[in-house]
């Protein structure tokens, strides 16, 4: 009997081992498949010349990727902007303040938030961001000539659709701070809002640095939602009412068609590439910093 369980624990041990070294090696296998499909662009054309040129002629095999690459940075810092602070005050505000009643509704809220379709995100971004741009914001800055669809309707849209992640795991984060440490706080004559900022906030520094990072990891790839509202122009966007292009709308829109172009179909391989190495990058630079703020804070 006893010889059965630790065969079986042993059956059980290796079979988690190797569906876990398997799902930690996929990343590189989608690494090197994007690789292989994109080499022909990459020894045809030099690698500078990809990232900083900003004249896309495929026809003419001019491939520059820069309006690509500055559009989709330019979005997702507009939604980090936005959405960083209103869900870290949401998320105080449901953990600390909010009956529950209250916390059960918004709760609630949030969760059909993240059910909705993107495609619902980007008909609601036409109906209603575009023209409050166009017709309002635009001319109260002095830009008369924009149609709405821009990089602020597609940051706007952007960062409504990661609300929900963030506002989630924010609120299990907020949860795991003893509740001990809130009454030691009160205890030594700290109020609430005190209590708040210098004890909590401070012990859930690491898990809201990766909240933020999982929410907009995911912001940096998102496709439908935001080609629908920022006009998908080929050009580097000077201003926030001016549109933009971002890698992930590039690749939508253009997979499966002119394909009978020379080095167009690796040109989209490369452009996923850059995406996936973008959004590596950003997870590595906040795994970085969540480190020595778990460092300084332990």
């Amino acid at each position: 009997m006893k010889v059965g369980r630790v065969f079986k624990d042993k059956v059980a041990g290796k079979t988690v081992f190797v569906l876990s070294l398997f799902a930690s090696t996929l990343l590189f296998f989608i690494i090197i498949g994007l690789f292989i499909k994109s080499w022909p662009i990459l020894s045809t054309h030099s690698l500078s010349g990809l990232l900083f040129d900003s004249i896309w002629k495929p026809r003419k095999n001019l491939f520059g990727f820069l309006p690509y690459i500055i559009s989709t940075v330019y979005i997702t810092l507009i939604s980090i902007i936005i959405a960083v602070p209103l869900c870290i005050l949401c998320s105080i505000y449901l953990s600390e303040y909010a009956s529950k009643n209250v916390k059960s509704f918004v709760t609630s809220l949030v969760d059909i938030l993240a059910g909705i379709p993107s495609v619902i995100f980007g008909i609601w971004g036409i109906i209603m961001i575009v023209p409050f741009i166009s017709n309002t914001l635009a001319p109260a800055f002095g830009e008369e000539d924009t149609t709405g669809y821009s990089i602020l309707a597609g940051g706007i849209v952007l960062a409504i659709m990661v609300f929900p992640i963030v506002i989630h795991i924010m609120l299990e984060v907020l949860r795991t701070v003893p509740i001990e440490l809130r009454e030691a706080s009160l205890s030594v004559g700290a109020n609430k809002w005190e209590t708040i900022k210098k004890v909590v906030l401070r012990k859930a520094a690491p898990g809201i640095s990766a909240a933020i990072v999982l929410g907009f990891s995911r912001a940096f790839g998102e496709t439908l939602a935001v080609l629908m509202v920022v006009g998908n122009t080929a050009i580097i966007p000077h201003s926030l009412f001016d549109s933009g292009y971002p890698l992930p709308a590039l690749i939508a829109n253009n997979y499966g068609e002119m394909m009978s172009i020379p080095l167009y179909d690796s040109a989209l391989m490369f452009a996923a590439l850059l995406l996936l190495s973008v959004i590596l990058i950003f997870n590595i630079v906040a795994r970085i910093v969540m480190m020595r703020v778990e460092r300084q804070m332990s």
